[in-house]
């Protein structure tokens, strides 16, 4: 980012190449829209590059930018929460509502059945993700990004690393307890 702030645009286009993709699959993963995702993904980095002067490398660059997409993304969902939005309905959405997966499922010598089964089972784990408290939904999607440390989830989430733990715990609990509870039933516990 020092050289970004020295007027080096390679090195910029280096950093959006390396962190689109993750900041892409955190902001989906709290939006659950592609094209919402995809939109705050380019406001992030046109953001970050105006404010590049004012980054310090005190911080790591992977904790300011995160911290950036975050509260992007909290604001389309507070802006979401105030006015409701209308649906697209030109093939986004099958036929119970739900956002269509963008990836292939992942056929290699796996029967129908068991597709069926683990594209349910990541259905329900989307579902489970989602209903999560705001803060215990971003924190456990920054976890599921894998290069994050706790330490910088939890400056980019602005709290202490014991809160990070805990609500990394609570989440996966929440989680586990939806998932066998579906697995048990059939049926599927709302909060």
């Amino acid at each position: 980012m020092l050289k970004v702030q020295q007027g080096d645009l390679e090195a910029f286009e280096t950093l959006v190449d390396r962190y689109k993709r993750p900041i892409f699959n955190l902001i989906y993963r709290m939006l659950r829209d592609p094209d919402e995702a995809e939109d705050i993904t380019q406001k992030v980095f046109v953001q970050a590059y105006k404010a590049s002067e004012r980054y310090r490398p005190t911080a790591q660059f992977s904790t300011w930018i995160f911290t950036i997409a975050r509260n992007l993304s909290l604001n389309e969902i507070r802006r979401r929460s105030r006015k409701p939005r209308m649906e697209s309905f030109d093939g986004a959405l099958d036929p119970d509502g739900e956002p269509v997966r963008l990836e292939p499922p992942d056929v290699r010598a796996r029967p129908a059945s068991q597709m069926l089964e683990h594209h349910e089972f990541m259905d329900c784990m989307e579902r489970a993700i989602a209903e999560l408290p705001e803060n215990q939904r971003a924190a456990i999607l920054l976890c599921r990004e894998g290069e994050i440390s706790y330490e910088e989830m939890a400056k980019i989430l602005g709290c202490s690393l014991s809160a990070i733990k805990s609500l990394i715990f609570r989440a996966r609990e929440t989680i586990k307890k939806r998932m066998r509870h579906y697995q048990e039933t059939g049926q599927w516990e709302s909060p």
